[in-house]
């Protein structure tokens, strides 16, 4: 799976084969995940978390069909209970007919999906494991990072299993587009090795706590291998939507249908703004909330359409919440709104401040 955005590929780290894999028998006692030294906040050695971890980490491997012709993808996943539940990606399972579950002892079981979140690129699945005391993994904090901390990956890169990469954690709040459906944002950055098969698997600290997982990585030329640039999903914000899917459910997120860029103060310079936070409309969609209630997009100039065009609105604040950039207003609807629900915006329109309240819809799912 690949997404392009803006000249260079950001391929989500699900690999592909020609073979196919049999399953074995079918999830009982479990035993916590944890680095030594994690109970006191002293942090292990990459091989004593390795050991400790590693069980934890599934690779999954996904039968489909493709024009007549049966194909498999492999990707990773974390044990979340007793019960044999496993998170993973959701471009992970997404289409497969057939699931197998890979322990890291080789025991291997059929799975089936019990719920998605695959705007978030999110599932839950659940193995059939019986009579397996399951390690499960420890999920973390991902508030508590910090950029320049030391972290590693596990994961099943190219099918290879049980493989660790160590690197930092090099960034954060970075936000991945995708084309009619609703962008990644909030991601943690990582040059800790993660290629095609590493999705679905944790990054996770030196005290044994999974602050993350696996879900892209870019690369410029548009190869399907990684450059130093990765990209996870937090696992605070995959903690928000566990419940629900192992509820069975598919979970959705709140569209205002607009179109930002984050007001700067060469922005605010270039456009004559008397502000120099906020997200500036450039797009509005057709038809939806943003439009229904009556929001602006700026103009286009027709001249020169590099140019940034003047007379959209801006977005200050959003009910009680301040935005001060286009991540912002992303990020308040995601965590506060559902479909359905209504939002109050406060609006710099020109010289004028006003409130406009728009009835949120639901984006469409990938």
């Amino acid at each position: 799976m690949a997404l392009v955005l803006a000249g260079v590929m950001v391929a989500g780290c699900s690999s592909g084969s020609s073979s196919t894999q049999s399953t074995t028998s079918p999830t009982t006692a479990a035993t916590t995940a944890s680095a030594a030294g994690s109970s006191t906040g002293t942090e292990g050695s990459t091989p004593d978390v390795y050991a400790k971890v590693s069980p934890a980490v599934v690779q999954i491997t996904g039968l489909t069909t493709v024009q007549g012709q049966q194909a498999e993808g492999l990707g990773s996943g974390i044990v979340l209970d007793s019960g044999g539940d496993i998170l993973t990606n959701y471009h992970v399972i997404s289409g497969a007919s057939q699931l197998t579950v890979t322990l890291s002892d080789k025991a291997a079981v059929s799975a089936q999906v019990v719920g998605t979140d695959p705007a978030d690129d999110l599932a839950v699945i659940k193995a059939n494991f019986s009579g397996i005391n399951l390690t499960v993994a420890n999920l973390g904090d991902s508030s508590q990072v910090h950029i320049g901390q030391s972290v590693i990956a596990i994961g099943n890169p190219f099918g290879l299993q049980e493989t660790v990469t160590e690197g930092v954690l090099s960034g954060a709040d970075r936000t991945l587009p995708s084309q009619n459906a609703k962008p990644l944002v909030e991601l943690l950055q990582t040059d800790a090795a993660i290629n095609p098969g590493n999705s679905g698997g944790p990054l996770v600290d030196l005290n044994g706590n999974v602050i993350g997982i696996n879900a892209a990585l870019e690369n410029p030329s548009g190869q399907d291998v990684f450059v130093g640039i990765g990209y996870v999903i937090p696992i605070n914000d995959a903690k928000d939507h566990i419940p629900g899917m192992l509820a069975g459910k598919t979970i959705v997120h709140a569209r205002l249908g607009v179109g930002t860029i984050t007001v700067t103060q060469n922005v605010a310079k270039t456009l004559g703004l008397s502000v120099t936070q906020g997200a500036y409309i450039v797009a509005v969609d057709s038809g939806g909330p943003a439009d229904q209630a009556g929001l602006q997009a700026a103009g286009s100039s027709a001249a020169n359409p590099l140019l940034l065009p003047k007379g959209g609105d801006v977005i200050v604040g959003a009910d009680s919440a301040t935005i001060n950039t286009s991540d912002d207003l992303i990020n308040y609807i995601d965590h506060n709104k559902a479909p359905g629900d209504k939002v109050t915006l406060h609006v710099l329109r020109g010289s004028s401040k006003v409130d406009v309240t728009a009835t949120l819809a639901a984006w469409p799912n990938p």
